[in-house]
């Protein structure tokens, strides 16, 4: 429903512009849908401290915090570096061992309702436990954890300021408590407008001489990405339709196969964690929709996540950084053998079959949507 009334406010939008030399009014409605950016905040109904400035406070400080790992190994800033666009620049990334798929980014998490290449996670509190509690990342603990936020006296501090109570004798919602902040401190990770947002707003207007401004090799690319059915996963202002898709890449593990979103939705209804368990704070429930009629399908299987076209930085790419660069990424979807894909039903990707000019041109496209972000400033104190 959201989706619908999205694309019935850009349409009306769009109506009212007049069509610009080069772009059609079909065009600008469905660049039109891709915006404008950034979007309102969202609030989690499920985090009673979702935008609140002390949780905030106290979540950035969580995420730099070695102490939530097994011997204070490692941070969760270690594998998602703000330098390195909240990822860590790897293939595949390292816990305490080399894991499976490719660190995601932070940016715009806080836009999503699925959590994690598989969708494992309903809130981006329950993501931000996985990792604490799996031995092959952090290996933490409920109890180490809640010592900590006792014991810590910035930290207990902090946690007064974001909750209103000192942390309690509960060790698990403690612990939940603590991912609750880290989440609030996640939200805040939006990426600046770009010069795709420039020309989406200026085309919309019908600014002839703001949409100039954008390279004509960008506006081809973008006229590819239309003319391509890109949007049908990669919509709205995100770049991405926030579901999963099976992209022709082999899900071929050591030791056997990554089964994606198909094992993702058996985790997220085996977990207390979820929006439906005693840790969540949306006590009508509203919020649980999705988590209350997901379920398993043959299809899921080797389905990842649809990621944002926001922010993609200089890759490896895909769920678990099988390709380089994004021209590898171009390539692939260019000339993709439909062999490849395991969908039940009619495939969404097929060969693009594009020329190396059309290839580049999509990339420039694709570069379009990131920009240098301004650099973290240093966490201020819990409790001055």
């Amino acid at each position: 429903m959201r989706r619908l009334l999205l694309v019935l406010s850009v349409l009306a939008g769009a109506a009212h512009a007049e069509a610009l030399p080069g772009w059609t009014a079909g065009e600008i409605a469905a660049i039109a849908a891709h915006g404008p950016w950034p979007p309102p905040p969202v609030a989690d109904r499920s985090n009673r401290v979702s935008g609140k400035p002390a949780a905030i406070a106290l979540g950035r400080h969580l995420f730099e915090e070695p102490r939530l790992s097994a011997g204070a190994q490692m941070a969760c800033r270690d594998c998602h570096q703000p330098g390195l666009g909240w990822r860590d620049g790897r293939a595949r990334a390292i816990g305490l061992v080399e894991l499976d798929r490719r660190t995601p980014t932070l940016w715009n998490v806080g836009y999503q309702h699925w959590f994690g290449w598989d969708g494992a996670a309903d809130s981006l509190w329950m993501q931000s436990l996985r990792p604490i509690l799996d031995p092959k990342e952090m290996a933490g603990n409920a109890a180490a954890v809640a010592r900590l936020m006792r014991e810590d006296k910035a930290l207990a501090c902090g946690y007064q300021r974001a909750f209103g109570e000192p942390p309690g004798t509960d060790d698990e919602r403690v612990l939940v408590d603590a991912a609750k902040a880290l989440a609030a401190f996640q939200q805040t990770l939006v990426t600046p407008r770009t010069a795709f947002d420039d020309f989406r707003d200026a085309l919309v207007a019908g600014n002839r001489a703001g949409a100039e401004r954008y390279p004509v090799e960008a506006q081809r690319g973008l006229k590819l990405f239309l003319r391509s059915n890109c949007a049908a996963c990669h919509f709205g202002p995100l770049f991405s339709n926030g579901e999963f898709g099976d992209t022709g890449v082999p899900f071929f593990v050591q030791g056997g196969v990554d089964s994606g979103r198909h094992g993702g939705i058996a985790k997220l209804n085996a977990s207390p964690f979820n929006r439906l368990g005693r840790h969540s704070d949306d006590a009508a429930g509203a919020g649980a929709t999705r988590t209350r009629h997901v379920e398993a399908q043959h299809r899921n299987f080797g389905e990842f996540r649809v990621p944002s076209l926001r922010q993609l930085g200089r890759g490896p790419f895909m769920h678990n950084g099988s390709l380089a660069t994004l021209e590898d990424v171009v390539r692939h979807y260019s000339t993709v053998s439909p062999d490849r894909l395991h969908s039940d039903g009619t495939p969404l990707v097929r060969a693009l079959g594009l020329t190396a000019d059309e290839s580049a041109e999509l990339v420039t496209f694709l570069r379009t949507l990131e920009i240098d972000a301004p650099k973290l400033p240093a966490a201020p104190p819990l409790c001055p």
